[in-house]
């Protein structure tokens, strides 16, 4: 059964439809944070840190609702619409499912994937913790993955996890970025899977970037560790349907850079190019002048005895024929 598009009633409900409708630039993705019907002192403290790192481009809710996004996901695709965000975090604490953190990502405010992440309470730590410096509000962190589990060529929980984060990090997309910008790196690693053994925790650090005096032109970089300190234990996991995430990566036309052809690059990074000749005339072609390809004295001489014949010929039919005839040097001794 089709659905018909709604009409608005006024000029500012049409505005805001126009703002929600698809962008060829879309806006940056935003974080609504979502408390369950149950959690914990620990799951709101870690809930804060991520919203300072996460800031501005987030909301928060601090009410208690009865969500389930995996039996019913029906509720977060309605928060989602109304508050125009991209992604969900749900913070949920429970006997079974303890300290739980469910990153929720969504396409056309509908459930494209979810990861769910229990918080080990033990070894975290918060950001007021580390007695240092913070970074500015809304400046773009490095971001780095350390493991082969985020290198999988196969869609397993490490490698959603690794797209989750780094839509949740990623920030606002610019085209250039001040290299005094870059105060602050998140580091998330993993250590190798082994059969037989429990899935490896995932470790979420965030270090303060600093620039010293090194006595050369560049300086010497250290790095200090300013919190969060999160480790992870992957949980249930819901991967994107193919056919929506296949929706949700198409890219409109006019924003892929043209291509020129015959041109392409390397592995070097150098360009290259193809040049097409046309059929060369090789009779026409210029060739450098030799001394082998002149003509040899006998062919010259023969050549001007045959002139010089053809001239004494035309001189005595002039004469025959009544010509002015010419006066006759005297001979004298010299």
């Amino acid at each position: 059964m089709l659905t018909t598009k709604p009409k608005p009633k006024n000029a500012r409900a049409k505005r805001a439809m126009e703002k929600r409708a698809p962008q060829t630039h879309e806006n940056p993705k935003t974080t609504l944070f979502v408390t369950g019907n149950k959690s914990s002192q620990i799951l709101k403290n870690a809930v804060a840190d991520l919203a300072s790192l996460k800031r501005p481009l987030c909301e928060r809710f601090n009410r208690k609702n009865d969500i389930h996004p995996f039996e019913d996901p029906s509720s977060l695709e309605f928060f989602a619409e109304k508050n125009d965000t991209s992604m969900i975090v749900l913070n949920i604490h429970s006997k079974k499912r303890p300290h739980c953190l469910t990153f929720v990502r969504t396409f056309n405010y509908k459930i494209l994937d979810m990861l769910e992440l229990y918080l080990d309470p033990d070894t975290f730590r918060t950001l007021q913790q580390f007695k240092n410096k913070k970074p500015a509000i809304g400046l773009k962190p490095m971001i780095a993955f350390h493991g082969t589990v985020f290198e999988s060529p196969n869609e397993t929980k490490y490698t959603l996890a690794k797209s989750l984060f780094l839509d949740f990090f990623r920030g606002q997309e610019i085209p250039e970025i001040d290299v005094a910008g870059l105060q602050y790196l998140i580091s998330i690693s993993a250590e190798e899977e082994e059969e037989g053994q429990t899935a490896p925790k995932i470790h979420l650090r965030s270090y303060l970037i600093k620039t010293k005096r090194s006595g050369q032109k560049l300086p010497r970089v250290e790095v200090e560790e300013m919190g969060p300190r999160m480790d992870f234990t992957v949980g249930r996991e819901r991967f994107p349907d193919p056919e929506m995430l296949k929706d949700a990566l198409k890219k409109p036309k006019g924003t892929e850079a043209k291509t020129k052809k015959n041109i392409d690059m390397d592995n070097m990074g150098d360009k290259i190019g193809k040049v097409h000749v046309g059929k060369q005339d090789f009779n026409t072609l210029q060739t450098r002048k030799m001394k082998g390809l002149k003509r040899g004295r006998d062919e010259d001489g023969a050549a001007n005895g045959d002139d010089a014949a053809t001239m004494v010929g035309e001189g005595e039919d002039d004469e025959s024929d009544g010509g002015v005839e010419l006066p006759t040097a005297k001979k004298g001794r010299f």
